[in-house]
């Protein structure tokens, strides 16, 4: 050992039994290697993607026209050919977005946006909770403890209000079907809108008088556990994994209800006339987009079930903004979550709450209807 220096720890038992297995330093850390065969297997997975999407409208046209023998000016070969394209097209489009989305929102979680959102004031807080919540995951049944971890951390009512409306109405599902069907600019505007609705609605509830008073007594007793875990960085084929897995999950959940929304959309396509829905849901008709949030705010349906039919009601002359409004209301007002908060809130404060969510609902579907 010459020429070496060994320092040794002056607690160091020199009697141990086993000096030199305690003596012996943690190996260094290599980095980490390059992690390709997760990425290889995801891109040959998106090209195979890209290749049956380029075929649907052939596959489709040929399977109707050709195979079925179906005329294409007929009802029923519409109707046909409409469901054939429709039905493999937005479940490749959900099962591909909501695989991206679920890989991004790895980086995230309602923890870091509940740590985020901690000592934010009203205004700046309502923007930054409607924009967490287009990013970080959320269910109807995560609504109520969501909803109490928020209040426990001291996060302003307003600002977890905000929070609520944004999660579910601005969901990857929602924008992907809206890419999908309509293009990105609608897609788009519906980001814009859903969190305008989202920002403006939570801080206008915010700023009523003795808003606390709607909430049960219950739960400002409550002292959550603390959640505060040490953060681990998962590698892409963990990230990967989990996509592939919360894609699984959710695409088998919603695929009944993609089904039957394109049955139904299909079957407005290929039997309502054209413009039949002009008088009823048309822009000329004022009644129409009140008649859209009356209607959707207690329907039980996903937006992978709705979005078929709006755009099939769209094709036969329904106004957009009516039908954004129709979807809004479906969305960001369904029955589950009311019934969920109803635990946490008093029946006023929800009355509210959806009045206020529906009156900018209202307010997007007529300057929708004006405008575009």
């Amino acid at each position: 050992m010459s020429g070496e220096f060994v320092f040794v720890d002056p607690d160091f038992d020199l009697t141990d039994e086993k000096p030199q297995a305690a003596a012996i330093a943690a190996p260094l850390p290599t980095p980490r290697a390059i992690e390709w065969k997760p990425w290889a297997v995801v891109l040959s997975l998106a090209a195979v993607w890209l290749l049956v999407w380029s075929q649907l409208r052939p596959f489709a046209d040929w399977f109707s026209y050709q195979l079925l023998g179906l005329a294409p000016d007929t009802r029923l070969g519409g109707a046909v050919a409409f469901f054939l394209y429709d039905t493999p097209k937005i479940l490749l489009l959900l099962g591909g977005v909501t695989f991206l989305i679920t890989t991004l929102r790895s980086f995230f979680s309602t923890e870091q946006a509940r740590r985020a959102l901690g000592g934010k004031r009203e205004g700046v807080g309502n923007v930054l909770a409607a924009s967490l919540g287009v990013v970080t995951p959320f269910c109807s049944c995560s609504a109520v403890p969501l909803f109490i971890g928020f209040v426990e951390s001291g996060i302003p009512l307003g600002v977890t209000f905000s929070y609520l409306i944004a999660a579910p109405m601005v969901n990857e599902i929602a924008l992907a079907l809206l890419f999908g069907m309509f293009g990105w600019q609608i897609a788009g505007l519906y980001l814009v809108t859903g969190l305008t609705i989202a920002v403006v609605a939570g801080y206008v509830i915010g700023r009523m008088p003795h808003v606390e008073a709607g909430v049960e007594d219950f739960v400002w007793q409550l002292q959550l556990d603390d959640m505060t875990q040490a953060e681990v960085r998962p590698t892409w084929e963990q990230r990967f994994r989990q996509a592939a897995r919360g894609t699984r999950e959710i695409v088998g959940k919603v695929w009944l209800f993609v089904v039957i929304g394109i049955a139904i959309g299909a079957a407005i396509h290929g039997y309502v006339p054209e413009d039949a829905m002009a008088g009823i849901l048309g822009k000329d008709a004022w009644w129409s987009v009140p008649v859209g949030v009356l209607v959707g705010i207690p329907l039980y349906a996903s937006a992978a079930g709705i979005a078929p039919v709006a755009l099939a009601l769209t094709e036969k002359g329904a106004a957009l903004g009516t039908v954004l409004a129709f979807i809004m209301s479906v969305i960001a007002l369904s029955l589950p979550e009311m019934i969920l908060l109803r635990r946490v809130l008093k029946p006023r404060l929800i009355a509210t709450f959806i009045a206020v969510v529906a009156a900018g609902i209202l307010l997007v579907g007529f300057l929708f209807n004006a405008v575009i």
